[in-house]
């Protein structure tokens, strides 16, 4: 039994070595994944922490408004 260590890069569905591998072709293999890289989650904001955070200027009733204030400005 020989033992490699190599690095190589997941495209989504298969492993690509980064350098050749010295083994023949067939040969069944055990794979031990430690990865590299630390991915952070994504934190995901919620509608309205995201809209707090836009920090928007306006008319607190402008929703009640919206027809009058739009022709008004089309106009």
């Amino acid at each position: 039994m020989t033992i490699q260590t190599l690095d190589a890069l997941f495209d989504g569905t298969i492993l690509i070595p980064e350098a050749p591998i010295n083994i023949k072709s067939g040969t069944r293999v055990r794979i031990t994944i430690e990865s590299q890289l630390t991915e952070v989650e994504p934190t995901l904001k919620s509608f309205l922490e995201t809209a707090k955070s836009l920090k928007l200027q306006g008319k607190p009733d402008w929703s009640e408004n919206f027809e009058e204030e739009n022709q008004l400005e089309n106009a």
